[in-house]
């Protein structure tokens, strides 16, 4: 029987997220107070962007404990798709404080607004040490699911914006050219909007059960009628549950024999290990029904 627990490696992932949101909350204390102290929107987009990484960062940790939790009567999987709904949170406050950055760089560049440049490098350089610590955490696993691909992303625009408050302060230092503020966060703005717009529609994609990147619906589908004794396929649908874990389901019309012989066993075990072993991603979880041609009239729509 294969094992199909997955809440283990969810277990792995809290650690690193604690970690990092406990330096995320102590980096959000000083440069809250260092915007507040020199009047930079460069400093502001960066203090705004820590306290939506400590949000996130918060909600992914509860989404990682969620997922450990077993599957119920009421919840077949659990709450596996709860790092799905995080990641989708974070991505959508990312792109709301990216927007407002932006609307207000642009009022700042017509308006310029003096800034303590001086003490603001010295926020600056708080924020990235903290924000490279809190990288170093979770870079080895950025990459295990939405939810930490969403926490990594956050805090990488984090170091960012960091950087472009301590440019922005070394400008204003040396030419008093105000506008650099304004500018540098913008920017910073339209560096990270592009990814966070990719999140956001990856984690669309997860709710809406569309097929999962890099899996060929067709390539499935003649693999699968490429088996010895199956006539058509149709009804085939592959979603995905979480990171890592895609479902396939599908009616496939088997010979006439293979079910009266008795050997819808063996048909199955066929389909199972071709999905499981022929392609980039393991479809751990297939449903197959097999179906006899003479089941055509019995299909309300046989074009799927």
């Amino acid at each position: 029987m294969q094992n199909h627990d997955h809440g283990l490696a969810a277990d792995t992932h809290r650690g690193p997220l604690a970690i990092a949101l406990g330096i995320t909350v102590a980096v959000f204390a000083f440069q809250v107070f260092g915007a507040l102290w020199t009047g930079s929107l460069a400093l502001l987009f960066d203090s705004a962007h820590v306290l939506t990484d400590a949000g996130g960062l918060a909600m992914a940790l509860a989404a990682a404990s969620l997922a450990l939790r077993p599957a119920t009567a009421q919840r077949s999987w659990g709450f596996r798709r709860a790092e799905v709904v995080a990641a989708l949170a974070q991505a959508a406050i990312l792109m709301a404080v990216g927007l407002y950055v932006l609307i207000e760089g642009i009022q700042r560049l017509i308006t310029p607004t003096p800034v303590a440049s001086e003490e603001m490098i010295i926020f600056g350089i708080i924020g990235l040490a903290g924000n490279i610590a809190a990288l170093l955490v979770l870079s080895s696993r950025r990459s295990a699911n939405f939810n930490l691909r969403a926490a990594f992303l956050e805090v990488l625009n984090d170091a960012l914006g960091s950087v472009a408050v301590i440019v922005a302060a070394i400008i204003i230092t040396f030419t008093g050219w105000v506008q650099a503020d304004a500018l540098v966060a913008m920017l910073i703005g339209v560096l990270i909007l592009p990814r966070t717009f990719i999140l956001l529609r990856e984690t669309i994609n997860v709710l809406l059960e569309s097929t999962p990147r890099n899996i060929d619906l067709e390539d499935i589908r003649s693999h699968i009628i490429g088996t010895a004794g199956v006539r058509e396929v149709h009804d085939l649908h592959i979603t995905q549950i979480a990171t890592g874990l895609p479902v396939l389901t599908a009616h496939v019309v088997v010979e006439e024999e293979i079910i009266t012989l008795g050997r819808s066993h063996e048909m199955l075990d066929l389909l199972q290990e071709c999905v499981l072993a022929h392609f980039e991603i393991s479809i751990e979880h297939s449903t197959f029904q097999l179906e006899p041609p003479t089941h055509r009239d019995h299909e309300h729509d046989f074009t799927h």
